[in-house]
């Protein structure tokens, strides 16, 4: 079972790093839903969470190209349902929080498929913009974001807020740049995400994006008692809005929802559901929070499409780590103006079950992505060109064996894939931290100048790009000093860095702290390792056999003489006040930030919630509070000042 639910967290890992990171997903939304349920099931069934499980966490990893903006407020992601009846479960869930015998009040409108943004006005000016990331950080983009004709610079009110919203194509603007220019832009949501990624904001421009705001997180000097109001107070500040907002009860909810279904076809954008609000905000923030989502909203997912297509060609994909993925090629098909042509398969059993081979008639379902999901076989007979696992790797030419249900080229020294691969890891913002470095990159660097090994990175000098296409003095310049920063790196960043099978970012900081030091990591023992909470016995036995394998070993040490130096693990500050406390940060704060206070506590060994309940010990208040100071003064919840909360830490 924790098997499965390690294979379970990898690959929803990797399929969301995939949509927000590289705006290229791999799965549809059905079958990365699908392993979302199982893989709650499973944690609520073994009362077991791996450390770097998807539902800990919300949206995905900053672009490394832009600078990091810490949001005021956490941006969270929404749960969803996808029938009539689990949106009347929702819905009943909030009754039971209501007070009154009046019915509650919802909010429905369109859930955009395009890219999140996140704007930040001060003395009336827009002062920023920034992606989601993670809900905490994201991306700093206010350049792109003023390309936005529908994002005004200025508004009316003059106190610092935040508010978010979503970037989008419009599909008539989709066709109109696709038969007037020379690159042909796949979909609406991939060309938004691309233009709002766009480095040059002259690209951004050329896109013509429109946004619609829904939400605002911060505010200072005002507080909202209904969406209504919070809506109100954006329009009158010229944010731009989505023209379909309904109000009414669950059941006017239901009804306007078949309608929505009804004319979606006719929408000149792409939505991917809608989604259902508590018009009560201060209902809202009693219901609080889970790990991920807010309790009082919900996605409401609509019903995949499906046709029927033909697989023209089978091919297998190698990772970093050697496995082999099969990828389908199809015979385009159309869903609803999005042409696609590839679908992944997990594996050869994955083949085996769905019955598909080469040639085979397959049912596709698409829920508003790229790359489908393949149902199954409709041919009435066994295929009649079959796949089998290749014998030898498809990039290398080494042999291939088989471990489980999935395939391993056993050429890890001089396949380019699996090269590439670990070098793009290594270099990765929550790695070594390398800024430029890409995909792209590593590829160049094992194509063309012969990287073989993670070391040789250290040994590159100007020399070694002479005649490369694409390395003007300049570049050269910038690479080689930002290989040179790397080397004075975090402890836990370089031990995320060597890629230790089942060893994620919060793993390795795990270990940094209870090692302190690289050498004493790398030397630790199996019982020494199922010390440390959340580290069981599958992820102490790789540890210990990764460093006991003599190649890898070997690359360590030349790491090390090629002068990257982990920097020693800070030992944990104990505090008796904060250790084993929950509290809740409100409002504005003077000395620091929000975040910065949260993050403060947690290293003080006591809990930042994001809700107010019977089990916070302390609420840090700071101006304008609202809805969670009243809690806490309700139930009786002792309230800090700032000044009080740093007293009493003693700094």
């Amino acid at each position: 079972m924790l098997e499965r639910m390690k294979y379970l967290v990898q690959k929803l890992n990797e399929y969301s790093d995939s949509y927000y990171f590289s705006d290229r997903p791999q799965v549809s939304d059905a079958e990365f839903d699908a392993l979302m349920d199982e893989l709650i099931a499973l944690e609520a069934e073994t009362g077991t969470v791996l450390e770097n499980s998807p539902t800990r966490s919300v949206g995905s990893r900053a672009v490394s190209e832009f600078k990091p903006h810490t949001h005021l407020a956490r941006l969270w992601s929404l749960d969803k349902v996808r029938s009539e009846g689990e949106l009347r479960d929702w819905a009943a869930r909030c009754r039971r929080f209501h007070a009154g015998n009046d019915e509650l009040e919802l909010l429905l409108e369109y859930k955009f498929d395009g890219l999140t943004i996140n704007l930040t006005y001060d003395g009336g000016e827009l002062v920023q913009a920034a992606t989601r990331g993670n809900g905490i950080t994201g991306e700093g983009i206010l350049a792109q974001a003023s390309t936005i004709k529908s994002i005004p610079k200025r508004v009316p009110y003059k106190g610092k807020f935040e508010v978010r919203g979503e970037c989008y194509m419009r599909l008539s603007v989709l066709e109109e740049l696709n038969r007037g220019g020379d690159e042909q832009l796949k979909n609406a949501r991939n060309a938004a995400a691309g233009a709002i990624r766009n480095l040059d904001p002259k690209i951004t421009a050329s896109r013509r994006l429109d946004c619609a705001c829904y939400n605002i997180g911060y505010i200072e000097g005002r507080r909202f008692e209904t969406r209504r109001e919070m809506y109100d107070f954006m329009r009158e500040n010229g944010l731009p809005m989505s023209d379909f907002v309904f109000y009414g009860s669950i059941d006017e909810v239901v009804n306007e929802l078949d309608r929505v279904l009804e004319r979606r076809n006719e929408l000149d954008f792409l939505i991917d559901g809608l989604v259902i609000k508590l018009n009560d905000l201060r209902l809202f923030e009693e219901m609080g929070y889970t790990d991920k989502f807010p309790r009082g909203e919900i996605a409401y997912k609509f019903p995949a499409e499906e046709l029927v297509t033909e697989i023209l060609d089978i091919t297998w994909e190698v990772g970093r780590t050697g496995k082999l993925t099969p990828l389908a090629h199809l015979e385009p098909v159309d869903f609803a103006g999005v042409t696609v042509k590839k679908a992944t398969l997990n594996n050869f059993d994955d083949i085996t079950r769905k019955n598909v081979g080469i040639g085979s008639h397959v049912l596709v379902r698409r829920s508003n992505d790229v790359i489908p999901e393949i149902l199954k076989s409709v041919d009435e007979h066994a295929p009649i060109r079959p796949v089998s696992i290749p014998e030898h790797c498809p990039a290398c030419g080494a042999r291939v064996e088989r471990r489980g249900v999935h395939a391993f080229c056993t050429n890890s020294l001089s396949c380019t894939p699996q090269i590439v691969g670990r070098l793009e890891h290594f270099a990765s913002r929550n790695a070594m931290d390398i800024e430029g470095f890409s995909e792209k990159t590593a590829l160049l660097l094992v194509d063309s100048i012969g990287l073989t090994t993670i070391p040789q990175l250290y040994e590159l000098d100007e020399s070694s790009f002479a005649g490369l296409a694409g390395f003007g003095e300049k570049r050269v310049s910038n690479l080689l000093e930002a290989i040179e920063k790397s080397k004075d790196c975090a402890l836990d960043a370089f031990i995320f860095a060597l890629g230790i099978p089942n060893v994620g970012s919060k793993t390795a900081k795990d270990l940094a702290s209870a090692f302190g030091s690289f050498e004493a990591v790398r030397a630790a023992k199996e019982q020494e390792l199922l010390a440390i909470p959340d580290v069981g016995e599958i992820v102490a036995s790789s540890i210990v056999d990764f460093f006991a394998d003599e190649h890898i070993r070997s690359q360590i040490d030349r790491l090390l003489e090629n002068g990257v130096r982990p920097r020693e693990a800070e030992s944990k500050r104990q505090n008796d006040f904060v250790s084993g406390k929950t509290f809740v940060v409100t409002g504005t704060l003077e000395r620091m930030g929000r975040k910065q206070i949260e993050d403060l506590i947690a290293s003080f060994g006591g809990k930042a919630a994001g809700s107010v309940s019977k089990k916070t010990d302390y609420v840090v208040a700071g101006e304008s509070a609202g809805s969670k100071l009243d809690k806490a003064k309700e139930l009786g919840i002792r309230v800090l000042s700032e000044k009080e909360f740093f007293e009493l830490i003693g700094e």
